[in-house]
């Protein structure tokens, strides 16, 4: 696969390509849908990110605000008292890169400052258009995702991926974002059925037209659920099994609760990816 560097804040970068890249998902609230309550202390949420990363995780993805269908929203001084001090401890720890999983311009200005790299926005800059400021700013890299909520969708589901995705670029690009900075997620079971789930797997390998690295985040989502007949707890297996089809089809950054057997299933992808470059004729 192609390799891309991506950019971050306070002087760090990640090489993309070679290696899929595990990012490990740190929720630290009451009510997130598979783990809501399990972290929100703080010495279990240092904990559990040191686990994730002795597990292999490359990035840890700190999240105050849960944004499962029906969550009660909270307030930005809410979702820092969860997320700074978690983001400052690990910052002094130096274990692991650190993004913050916030849509609020505030709150991402604060953690970068309190040491984060990166910036990812479910709402891909659409809902406060600053939160790319800050990135542009501080040179923080910014996830771009996709989100069906609250809007009319296009038919197809991958029109609709561009016709999104293109919005969230313009908006980064205005605000000086550089091209280096970005990685668009196309936001899996963010008002999205199992068949428009399915769909986007099956035809991921498209949105590489956008040009830009790509982060896949299905993680014990409701479509796994429907595929496999688990419940959100277990389905980690199924989980993996997305991981590998989506490194396959060139995702680069796999976000998850589950490291351990992501990271294995993924070493097995890029072992295929590998083999492939090398056969004769290629």
């Amino acid at each position: 696969m192609t390799g891309k560097r991506w950019q971050l804040a306070h002087g760090r970068h990640l090489d993309l390509g070679d290696r899929a890249l595990v990012m490990g998902i740190l929720n630290v609230t009451p009510d997130s849908f598979s783990d809501g309550g399990a972290f929100d202390a703080p010495e279990r949420a240092l904990e559990q990110a040191r686990r994730m990363v002795a597990e292999g995780a490359v990035i840890v993805d700190v999240g105050g605000e849960s944004t499962r269908p029906g969550a009660a929203p909270v307030s930005s001084a809410e979702e820092q008292d969860r997320v700074l001090p978690i983001i400052a401890a690990l910052a002094r720890s130096g274990d692991a890169l650190i993004s913050v999983d916030t849509y609020r311009e505030d709150t991402a200005r604060l953690a970068v400052a309190a040491g984060a790299h990166i910036v990812n926005d479910v709402w891909g800059a659409q809902r406060e258009p600053g939160i790319a400021r800050v990135a542009a700013e501080t040179g923080a890299g910014l996830v771009l995702m996709h989100t069906g909520r609250e809007r009319e969708k296009l038919p197809d589901v991958i029109d609709d991926q561009l016709l999104f995705l293109r919005r969230s670029l313009e908006i980064a690009r205005q605000a000086g974002v550089q091209d280096a900075q970005i990685m668009l997620d196309p936001g899996f079971g963010f008002a999205k059925d199992a068949d428009e789930n399915l769909e986007l797997m099956a035809r991921f390998s498209e949105l590489a037209q956008l040009s830009y690295p790509l982060l896949a985040g299905t993680s014990r989502k409701r479509f796994v659920g429907h595929v496999t007949g688990r419940e959100a707890a277990d389905r980690d297996a199924g989980t993996a099994a997305t991981s590998v089809i989506l490194r396959l089809q060139g995702a680069n950054v796999f976000r998850v609760h589950d490291v351990a057997i992501n990271v294995d299933a993924l070493a097995f992808a890029d072992a295929m990816l590998a083999r492939q470059t090398n056969l004769p004729g290629r």
